[in-house]
């Protein structure tokens, strides 16, 4: 079942939609830095993925509305799942935007980790290790090495590397969350599995940001705060995956992971841009040293749209596995 509305047509090109969808994800790191710089990083979690749960469930009803109803014994898999790839994902993600630059989160957690997924697939032998994707990812994880080096020792020193460290921890758990994503959550509509993940991993942070409301201004906020909040909850979160879906439908997962490399682009840029953030020397060289481990390691150096397209037999999955390659919340 699609999630998109039956009938809407295909007249929007797929990979403008999977462009647009790496632009809004990319720019929701240096958006998130900017809310998380003017209240505690719990709350800003709740604001961009409660308010991401709320455009989401509009969206339910609006497109869902007379196909067939979702069980409870359906829909609690997809609320479980999304304890860890919203809850925990969130949980070590802005906490790691508190401590570290927003430029350090684009490069880490969607390069990060596609390089986890694939090496735990390596590793569990659910698939082959061949030599190139061996190669990319003993590149990545050096890359990686080097990173952390270069942020401990940039002139944040410690924080940046705790930050980073939360970052690579924000990775490890979407990966996880992929990696039970087949499972879990196969047997159901994939606009109706991330609502439901990112509804029950909301309340869960609503819950473990309770004790920051009483700290928070709210009647000091600009209206560009506002304007920011929402942007955040409507673009990167709820309007990309509705977008991701549609072009993941037309080209496939393949292809869609390999776009999903221009997301720490929009990322760096947004950041350097915007809040005027760079990298040291040493860690601007582990953020490509990783890059292209991570690139080697999932195209094994084919691009996939040059691939002879298989004939599609059915909708795609949920988007958390067509993700599991990239991994981006």
């Amino acid at each position: 079942m699609s999630a998109r509305p039956e009938g809407d047509g295909d007249s929007a090109n797929p990979y403008v939609l999977l462009s647009l969808t790496m632009v809004l994800w990319g720019s929701g790191f240096a958006s998130s830095k900017a809310m998380v710089e003017q209240m505690p990083h719990s709350v800003a979690a709740v604001l961009r993925f409660g308010g991401g749960a709320l455009f989401l469930l509009l969206a339910l009803w609006t497109f869902g509305r007379g196909r067939r109803r979702t069980t409870w014994r359906e829909a609690m898999p997809a609320a479980i799942a999304g304890v860890l790839g919203v809850f925990l994902y969130n949980f070590f993600f802005f906490w790691g935007l508190d401590l570290a630059p927003s430029m350090d989160g684009s490069t880490v957690v969607p390069v990060m980790s596609p390089v986890l997924t694939a090496g735990y697939l390596l590793l569990t032998r659910q698939e082959k290790a061949s030599p190139v994707r061996s190669t990319g990812l003993i590149v990545g994880l050096l890359g990686a090495s080097v990173f952390l080096v270069g942020a401990g020792v940039s002139p944040e020193g410690g924080t940046r590397l705790l930050g980073d460290v939360l970052f690579f921890l924000s990775a490890a758990s979407w990966a996880a969350y992929t990696m039970i994503g087949r499972k879990v959550l196969s047997g159901i509509d994939p606009l109706k599995a991330t609502t439901y993940a990112t509804v029950a991993g909301s309340l869960l942070l609503s819950i473990y940001a309770a004790p920051s409301y009483a700290d928070v201004d709210w009647t000091g906020f600009s209206t560009l705060f506002w304007v920011n909040a929402v942007y955040l909850a409507l673009g990167p979160t709820a309007i990309a995956y509705l977008f991701y879906y549609r072009g993941v439908k037309a080209v496939g997962p393949a292809s869609a992971t390999v776009m999903m490399f221009l997301v720490p682009v929009t990322g760096m840029i947004c950041s350097a841009v915007f809040l005027n953030e760079s990298f040291g020397l040493v860690q601007g060289i582990g953020a490509v040293i990783l890059l292209l481990g991570a690139i080697v390691a999932v195209t094994e150096g084919r691009m996939p749209w040059r691939r002879k397209k298989a004939p599609e037999t059915a909708d795609p999955a949920p988007v958390s596995v067509h993700a599991s390659r990239m991994g981006i919340r």
